[in-house]
């Protein structure tokens, strides 16, 4: 299984087990992060980097504790410092809000001895569910994303100023619902009162947050992950249909709920109902799919795939022959 657990996690939690342990070997280390010894030693160096002194003692009997004496220093992190350090860690581990994981746990002590000025907002930060981060994906800042938290939880009603493109603010007002990690993106479910419609709002694109007196009651049942990938499946420009030859239940498997609705047409083949705005993405999202289909449309698709087998027929064709 593949571990996405950030390198600072990582330090922090053999940290916590050479102080629980003094004299944990490297390989003993290696077994309880199930990790190298190699990357042990890396971990060691971060632990070193930021002044926590490590002692390492050769030999049979050797191994690793903290210097003796030692006592880590208060946390004096500055709020955004600490905001960073909870949506790093929160991107590099989804679990970092569950208390039994143990980066979750690790996090939580630290959040319980910052000053609760900062502890607050860090806190609110850490406890929102993330899935596994997407390489393009950019982290927004992090005081306007403590501040959106926060109001969400507070059900207060915000003035924003929002950048769909470039040249393009918005002045909106909204109610926040909720603040969703997908995949390393940040994002504000809301309702927009200028639209009258339901709203998702990448937070690195909003620029300013005004919090409002007045308050707001979010849908009854309301489930954030469930809204959002509804809203990424649904909301966009171009309307999805795809055939696929294979039983719904296969279909699911290579199908995330976010690319749309799937149907059966047959014991064997089943439809895709999607949306999207940008369908080179979409496309590409299709590959995963391990039986024969078809893009009924839209046409905007259709060329998608077009280009995307024009570019991998044209790498294959440079590629030289392994035979030769």
């Amino acid at each position: 299984m593949h571990d996405d657990t950030s390198p600072t996690a990582r330090a922090l939690l053999a940290l916590e087990l050479i102080q629980n342990s003094p004299g944990i070997t490297a390989e003993r280390l290696a077994g309880r992060l199930a990790v190298s010894e190699r990357a042990v030693r890396r971990y060691v160096g971060i632990l070193r980097e930021a002044d926590v002194p490590i002692d390492a003692t050769r030999g049979p009997y050797g191994g690793y504790r903290v210097g003796r004496g030692h006592r880590l220093p208060p946390l004096m992190f500055t709020d955004a410092e600490a905001l960073g350090l909870v949506m790093a860690v929160l991107e590099g581990h989804h679990a970092a809000g569950d208390p039994d994981d143990p980066a979750g746990s690790a996090l939580a002590k630290i959040v319980r001895v910052l000053p609760a000025p900062v502890a607050g907002p860090a806190d609110a930060v850490r406890q929102i569910r993330a899935l596994p981060r997407d390489r393009d994906a950019s982290t927004p800042d992090p005081e306007t994303t403590a501040l959106l938290v926060q109001a969400s939880a507070a059900r207060q009603r915000l003035r924003l100023v929002y950048r769909p493109g470039p040249g393009r603010d918005r002045a909106m007002e909204v109610d926040p619902w909720a603040v969703v990690v997908h995949h390393g993106r940040w994002f504000l479910l809301c309702w927009s009162h200028p639209v009258d419609a339901r709203r998702l709002l990448r937070i690195d694109r909003v620029l300013s947050v005004d919090v409002q007196a007045d308050t707001f009651t979010p849908p009854l049942d309301f489930d954030p992950v469930r809204t959002l990938e509804e809203h990424l499946s649904e909301d966009w420009k171009h309307h999805v249909e795809v055939v696929i030859e294979a039983p719904a239940a296969a279909a699911a498997e290579w199908i995330p709920r976010s690319l749309g609705r799937l149907e059966p047409l047959a014991p064997d083949r089943t439809r895709l109902l999607g949306s999207t705005d940008d369908p080179d993405w979409y496309v590409r999202q299709l590959t995963a799919i391990g039986a024969p289909f078809r893009i009924v449309g839209p046409v905007e698709l259709r060329r998608a795939a077009r280009r995307l087998a024009d570019r991998l027929g044209q790498a294959a064709a440079r590629s030289p022959d392994p035979a030769h």
